[in-house]
């Protein structure tokens, strides 16, 4: 097996009394959708965020290509190849959909601000800001207000503009939030198109999504890892679907019942 492009090794994170994360390792290799699932409240977030650089882990290390990156600040972390979307969806209303992912293209590049300029006009921000929106399907909607889009584009047009920052890791916390059953079919097969030039951890609720999608699932509960593993023995383990008692009979029910993977998601 390659070698993993992050690893996450014994991260801890203290609130008070309250172990957010307590003792938690999660690698995710080249071309892989490895999905982060648990319970309301066991710590998937604050997880994403000591990844990213929002949070810093009390014990433990974060490293990316081999490289530690524990203690570096988020823009680092961003310009070395790690990008990661929210469960609120963060983009610019009063901006075009170009425009939001131009900028994006920019904040990569370093390309300089030339006022009285539309962003979306410079070529050097202007087409390869295109090519991430065809990545998701967007490429026809690039003139739009993006106030007007759908909740679906919305969420589409910021996963664009973190593939504009270039990653090798996509971060991808709770993509499918509010979504309905068109917008969520759609947005699968975008997601499913990216493994192959980017590794994606993803924390998603809707479990047909990440049945679906998942070549390996991790289950966090109370800030521990209890299972990780393919999708298959993640299903039957007995430790998992007790974790999932607590979040109601239909909980339970998803984890029996999800599809296979590699066939059609009901969302």
């Amino acid at each position: 097996m390659a070698d993993a492009l992050l690893s996450v090794k014994g991260a801890t994170k203290w609130f008070g009394a309250l172990a957010a994360t307590d003792g938690v390792d999660l690698d995710l290799y080249p071309g892989e959708i490895h999905a982060l699932i648990g319970p309301n409240g066991a710590g998937k977030t604050t997880l994403i965020h000591q990844i990213t650089g929002e949070l810093t882990p009390d014990e433990g290390t974060v490293r990316f290509r081999g490289r530690d990156i524990t203690r570096l600040p988020v823009h680092r972390r961003a310009m070395l190849g790690l990008a990661r979307t929210y469960q609120v969806t963060n983009i610019f209303e009063g901006f075009s959909v170009i425009e939001n992912v131009s900028l994006a293209v920019q904040a990569r590049s370093g390309h300089s601000f030339r006022f009285w300029r539309r962003a979306a006009t410079i070529r050097e921000l202007y087409e390869p800001a295109m090519a991430v929106l065809a990545l998701v399907g967007l490429a026809d909607w690039s003139d739009r207000p993006a106030a007007s889009l759908s909740h679906g584009d919305q969420r589409k047009v910021a996963i664009a503009m973190a593939l504009a920052m270039n990653p090798e890791v996509l971060l991808l916390d709770e993509p499918l939030a509010g979504m309905g059953p068109r917008s969520a079919r759609d947005l699968i097969d975008v997601l499913n198109g990216l493994r192959e030039n980017h590794a994606l951890l993803l924390v998603e609720h809707d479990m047909d999504a990440v049945f679906s999608l998942a070549d390996r699932i991790s289950v966090l509960v109370y800030g521990r890892i209890i299972a990780s593993g393919r999708p298959e023995a993640i299903r039957e383990d007995s430790a998992v679907m007790e974790a999932y008692l607590g979040e109601g009979e239909e909980a339970v029910g998803a984890l029996e019942t999800v599809p296979a993977k590699g066939t059609t998601c009901s969302v």
